[in-house]
């Protein structure tokens, strides 16, 4: 099977993840994904933008969030990449920490790593890219 790229480019405006979200289901829909587990994906999907829109470019609405999905039969591999320095994912709190289960953030790299079969993050020049691999 060819493998078929898909590409989606935003703005950091947390109004855009409505766009999120359409691009997603119809990734999924043309891949044949399971609709059972569509939720856990959408929620790694949008959390992965929403921290590249929050912490990546730090609000600044006119900085991108470009997301491309590739579907190569076996797997989905989202990467999300935004326009900002980078961080250290070993430096995030356990949100499961009883230190930490009262705290509004820190829930979103758990989420992805629940959701995705793999979660590798590319640190570069010109932004981080947070790769989500799914296996079908």
């Amino acid at each position: 099977m060819e493998t078929k790229l898909y590409n989606l480019e935003i703005n950091s405006d947390p109004n855009d993840l409505v766009s999120v979200e359409e691009f997603v289901n119809m990734v999924a829909n043309e891949a044949g994904f399971e609709e059972s587990k569509l939720p856990g994906l959408m929620l790694a999907l949008t959390e992965a933008t929403t921290n590249a829109m929050i912490h990546g470019n730090k609000k600044v609405v006119t900085k991108k969030v470009r997301i491309q999905a590739e579907f190569s039969g076996q797997q989905l591999v989202f990467r999300i990449k935004d326009e900002g320095m980078g961080f250290d994912p070993t430096q995030i709190p356990d949100p499961t920490m009883p230190e930490n289960l009262m705290k509004d953030s820190g829930r979103g790299l758990y989420l992805m790593r629940i959701y995705a079969d793999e979660l590798k993050y590319n640190i570069t020049d010109e932004g981080t890219e947070t790769i989500l691999v799914i296996n079908l």
